[in-house]
């Protein structure tokens, strides 16, 4: 039988109810705080824009973040402040913006006249004020309602904006600020902005080299040669190789760190490539010149345009309107500029020069192997028994679902039969291993050739040349929480660190959280994740509470297993930070066995206490 379909069923909700109703269509994903790019750092970035803004336009050099213990966001800048009188419709009317018309703010980032009233109408609390001449007004609302507005005069502050807001946990949900997560935020507007002073809860962020310093602090080794650093009108570069494999950039557009890339950052990855054949005058393959790169890149177009609301992909093809192609600016510069540095430093030329040799050595002597196991690969793509697969693929541009997309990786047939059973088929796939994996510190890519398994995982994350068109957002090591399934999540991100580092460096890769123990009774069963969980489910269940102890991720029921990987999955993301001295942590957990090593093992020793009790 139809239903009826009226007037009455047709509803016009205003633009506040709409973004509280569907956040992510304005600010991406909402997330936990873990990631950088879940919402409650989009939110401050959009405050900071519109701060960063002002800096460029020549007024006010310093901003100050603080975000206190109860969550309480503040920032402070010392621009013009906002006109007094638009005031409130600047922080709450969508689509009011002092940069529509402007040539002054062409280059600037905070154009569509959005972010920061999501702020306000995703906050439970906001409040925003402005002090222009020694007047000032300051307006507060609750989830986007206007509930104060303050006008004074004679006051002796600086000029400046001032935005405080505290999140709504109503849409949010639990969330915590990793304050690791904003200070990189922060730094990267410093490399950006010579000149800049940005403070976060009073230690202060400033850069005299602008991406020289970046590079300089987010090496995780030594570069072959000292990076390379080229200025010009709206555009900026730097570079140099290291000793790893693939290819890792950093890339902005007006200030904005563009995660995803874009036209700005394939016309560099293509400059580059291009200018070192020409000047070697020799046919490089462009991976052999590109393998072990690390560049960063900067460039000012005027009204930038983006893939997505949250900024993270530049899609412009044009640096201006009607002005010359993005590609053809980058291509131009890099190809002048770089092959003039070469010229002149020409011990710089002669390092790089042997590096890309080296590479295409390598290349060419895995170029056997690598077609037979691409071969083999494509062979069992349609019918690989380790894969069950998922229906929709972070490479799926368009699917509104990808970023939900994940696979786990996990150790036999136990596991991921589990595993396999209680998923979501639309969203999350499962690859098998069979049993420890091989230990590839040291070794070169030819091992993920000629090792089936690492093959056939290559190939299922479609990762062999880059993570340009990885096939799930995220990568989740799931295996048990005993010694054999701790060695093999070390294997696994050894695998990870040596070959694909920025399967790492932009955020894919998790280890699945599971419960250690099930404490119940006939009311109540409460999963505990740690013994200090335990503890407080056995007082909140009482003495006679039945405690189980889950040795293996084989042992959790399938039912059991699917609330575990649905909502209320936990996921510790791994990541690398500037201070990470990768090549000399894997040498020394994965590297030879020295004295050194089973010292740290004997002085870290412990013993659980169930296995004790197994003893006994």
């Amino acid at each position: 039988m139809a239903v009826n379909y009226t007037e009455k069923d047709i509803k016009t909700l205003s633009t506040r109810d709409q973004m509280r109703l569907r956040p992510g269509m304005w600010i991406g994903k909402l997330g936990d705080g873990s990631q950088p790019d879940d919402g409650i750092y989009t939110l401050i970035k959009e405050v900071l824009d519109n701060s960063v803004d002002e800096f460029i336009m020549g007024a006010g050099s310093l901003i100050e973040v603080t975000i206190s213990e109860d969550k309480l966001v503040t920032i402070r800048d010392y621009g013009r402040g906002i006109p007094l009188a638009s005031l409130s419709d600047a922080v709450s009317k969508i689509n009011t913006s002092g940069k529509y018309g402007s040539g002054a703010f062409k280059k600037t980032v905070g154009l569509n006249g959005v972010g920061v009233k999501a702020v306000n109408m995703l906050s439970s609390s906001f409040t925003a004020r402005s002090v222009r001449g020694g007047e000032a007004r300051t307006v507060s609302y609750n989830t986007g309602i206007e509930i104060s507005d303050v006008w004074e005069s004679n006051v002796a502050e600086k000029d400046g904006t001032t935005i405080s807001y505290h999140v709504d946990e109503e849409v949010f949900g639990d969330y915590e600020y990793n304050l690791e997560i904003v200070e990189q935020r922060l730094r990267n507007y410093t490399y950006l902005l010579t000149g800049l002073t940005i403070s976060l809860n009073g230690t202060r962020y400033t850069s005299k080299n602008g991406l020289l310093d970046l590079l300089n602090e987010n090496l995780s080794d030594e570069p072959l040669y000292a990076p390379i650093h080229l200025k010009g009108e709206d555009i900026e570069i730097a570079l140099t190789h290291g000793t790893g494999y693939g290819e890792s950039y950093y890339s902005f557009v007006n200030g904005q760190h563009t995660t995803q890339g874009g036209t700005h950052q394939a016309a560099f990855r293509e400059a580059i490539a291009k200018t070192i054949k020409e000047f070697y005058k020799k046919d490089f393959d462009p991976s052999d010149v590109r393998t072990s790169v690390v560049g960063a890149i900067s460039v000012s177009v005027e009204e930038p345009e983006f893939e997505s609301q949250t900024k993270i992909r530049l899609s412009s093809k044009l640096m201006a309107p009607e002005g010359q192609t993005v590609r053809q600016f980058i291509v131009d510069f890099v190809g002048r500029e770089l092959d003039n540095y070469l010229h002149k430093h020409p011990e710089t030329a002669q390092i790089l020069l042997k590096k890309i040799q080296e590479n295409e050595k390598e290349r060419k002597a895995i170029s056997g192997v690598q077609k037979k196991a691409r071969e083999m690969a494509k062979k069992v793509s349609l019918n690989n028994s380790k894969l069950r697969d998922c229906k929709i693929h972070y490479n799926d541009v368009k699917n509104p679902r990808k970023n939900e997309t994940m696979i786990f990786i996990t150790e036999g047939l136990s596991a991921s039969g589990s595993i396999t059973s209680s998923r979501d088929a639309q969203t999350q796939a499962v690859f098998s291993l069979r049993g420890k994996p091989k230990n590839s510190y040291g070794l070169t890519k030819k091992l993920v050739y000629e090792n089936d398994e690492f093959n056939l995982l290559q190939a299922a994350l479609n990762i062999e040349e880059d993570i340009e068109n990885l096939r799930y957002n995220k990568i989740v090591i799931a295996t048990d929480a005993d010694v054999d399934g701790m060695h093999i999540r070390l294997l696994m991100l050894t695998f990870f660190l040596q070959f694909f580092p920025d399967v790492i460096r932009q955020n894919h890769l998790f280890v699945l959280q599971t419960p250690l123990f099930r404490v119940r009774n006939k009311k109540q069963t409460i999963y505990c994740y740690n013994e200090e969980e335990k503890q407080k489910a056995m007082s909140k269940l009482g003495a006679s509470a039945e405690i189980t102890r889950f040795k293996g991720l084989g042992e959790i029921s399938k039912e059991e297993f699917r609330e575990f990987i649905g909502e209320n999955i936990r996921l510790e993301p791994v990541r690398m930070t500037k201070d990470d001295p990768i090549n000399d942590m894997l040498e020394f957990y994965m590297g030879k066995n020295t004295m050194e090593r089973q010292g740290f093992i004997v002085d870290n020793l412990r013993i659980e206490a169930d296995y004790v009790e197994d003893l006994i």
